[in-house]
């Protein structure tokens, strides 16, 4: 199975385990297509995550506000009507559980995965940047909203002639 295929099914068992879990509802996954380079510009809520080891990449979820709303509410069981410090934390919150789900998944088959804490941006008319990778993006719809999950994962090069250092060697000055 190659990368690509294994990420998109990963994404999917992901994301309807945590929304069934998490969120009392089901998604419906669209099609997956793969983006060269940064994202178009977004409006609304975007979180990142990144991923290392082996592997390096980034991982993220943009929604609309309504959307963060009600995710927020549904993890925090309280209503929110606008964009807060709260609803930025669920929608972070949310990322780290998939994305964290995703890349439990993928160190069976890439080996072992770091993952570090989320960044979430908020607002309107303005562009992500995250390395050139390739992205697989994968939209889901839920509650008449549609989330996009995006991970771009590649694997590290070492340069030519590198060499794995020897622990404890002694290094003259």
């Amino acid at each position: 199975m190659n990368v690509q295929t294994l990420i998109t099914n990963s994404l999917r068992h992901a994301v309807v385990e945590v929304f069934f879990t998490m969120l009392s509802g089901e998604v419906e996954p669209g099609q997956v297509t793969v983006e060269q380079g940064s994202p178009e510009t977004n409006d609304g809520v975007v979180s990142f995550i990144g991923l290392a080891g082996a592997w390096t990449g980034t991982g993220s979820i943009t929604c609309s506000p309504v959307a963060a709303c009600r995710i927020a509410s549904h993890l925090l069981m309280a209503e929110y009507a606008s964009v807060n410090e709260d609803v930025l934390d669920a929608v972070a919150e949310l990322t780290n559980m998939i994305i964290g789900n995703v890349k439990t998944d993928l160190e069976r088959h890439l080996g072992s995965l770091g993952l570090s804490i989320p960044t979430v941006v908020f607002g309107r008319n303005f562009r992500s940047k995250s390395g050139g990778a390739e992205w697989i993006v994968q939209p889901f719809h839920w509650e008449g909203e549609q989330l996009l999950i995006r991970l771009a994962l590649a694997k590290v090069q070492k340069p030519s002639g590198a060499t794995t250092p020897r622990a404890n060697a002694c290094v003259e000055l």
